[in-house]
């Protein structure tokens, strides 16, 4: 009973979770066929960082479940958002310091995802009524 309560956020989730990658994924081609590959790279390591830290984040806040559970259900969730925050952080300064990209597609295409994940749930929820 207890799984069945959060059964449609994680469904949700996974929805999200699936739209994002395949944004980034059309990003990363839609640049490699138009402007180049060092474009297209850059666009699925951006985006990719979004949608790892939103997967994260999405693991954290379905953890727990059910009325019992409230205290923890807060606590994972909060502990998730910080988790979304520093590995977004650290994926950032990981690609800065470590790997030759281009800043533009990298940006762009980690903002393109961020604003799916504004404006697609609102979507999601409203197809379903």
């Amino acid at each position: 009973m207890v799984s069945t309560l959060a059964r449609p956020g994680r469904k949700l989730a996974k929805r999200l979770l699936l739209l994002q990658a395949c944004v980034v994924l059309a990003t990363a081609i839609l640049m490699v066929t138009t402007v180049n590959v060092d474009w297209g790279i850059s666009a699925l390591i951006g985006g990719g960082i979004f949608v790892v830290a939103n997967a994260a984040f999405a693991l954290c806040a379905f953890l727990f479940s059910g009325a019992r559970a409230a205290k923890l259900i807060v606590a994972s969730f909060f502990s998730g958002e910080v988790l979304k925050i520093l590995l977004t952080v650290v994926l950032f300064s990981v690609v800065y310091l470590y790997a030759e990209v281009e800043l533009v597609p990298l940006k762009l295409t980690y903002l393109l995802v961020l604003g799916i994940n504004i404006l697609a749930p609102v979507l999601f929820i409203n197809n379903n009524k």
